[in-house]
């Protein structure tokens, strides 16, 4: 693979920590978490998807245990957010702002793992969706929640969506970083819009 290539896999993965770690740090703080609390829950959200994803495509050791720097971004992005918390008066908007940044960011670095790796495209979209998921999946159930993916929100169909767009995008020869950047903002614009206007899937109960 390109040098530059890997480059920006590595970019993406890494704003994709930052983005989780901050919705980890707020989502602790929201149940008033002590600061180890608040640590533990912004590192399994920043590394429970990339996790995942690596042990499916057999990538081991996972990524952050052969990257040392993952775990320091992650511990630079924890201090950081709770230095400047008192500055942020909505918890719960910005925890759906960083939520959904993440989302987009973790989406694509599975699909792109999954191309790097020869699978299909619909299996790529499965494995960046289980990858932008997986880490809030265990965020929430962790803090005695049910997780958003299994809500009524829109929050796993935005990433299958965005995945589609990147294959589209790639099917009608546009470039990679063009199709990267769409399928980033696509995925957020969808979650933030789903959330604004209250949308949500189908379900068999009443409301």
């Amino acid at each position: 693979m390109p040098i530059d290539k890997i480059d920006i896999l590595s970019l993406i993965d890494i704003l994709g920590l930052v983005a989780f770690t901050i919705s980890g740090v707020f989502a602790g703080m929201q149940k008033k978490l002590d600061f180890f609390g608040i640590f533990v829950i912004a590192f399994v959200t920043a590394l429970g998807g990339g996790t995942l994803r690596d042990v499916l495509i057999g990538h081991l050791p996972v990524g952050w245990m052969r990257n040392g720097d993952y775990s320091i971004i992650i511990f630079i992005t924890y201090v950081i957010t709770l230095l400047f918390h008192k500055y942020i008066k909505n918890f719960t908007k910005f925890l759906i702002i960083s939520d959904s940044i993440g989302l987009g960011f973790f989406t694509l670095s599975g699909i792109q793992r999954g191309l790097e790796y020869g699978l299909d495209p619909g299996f790529c979209i499965a494995l960046g969706t289980m990858t932008g998921c997986f880490g809030g999946v265990v965020r929430d159930i962790l803090l005695n929640k049910i997780p958003m993916v299994f809500e009524k929100e829109i929050y796993a169909t935005a990433c299958i969506i965005g995945g589609l767009i990147y294959f589209a995008l790639i099917k009608l020869n546009s470039h990679s970083v063009p199709a990267d950047i769409t399928c980033i903002l696509s995925i957020f614009v969808i979650r933030l819009y789903a959330v604004k206007k209250k949308l949500s899937l189908p379900n068999l109960y009443k409301q």
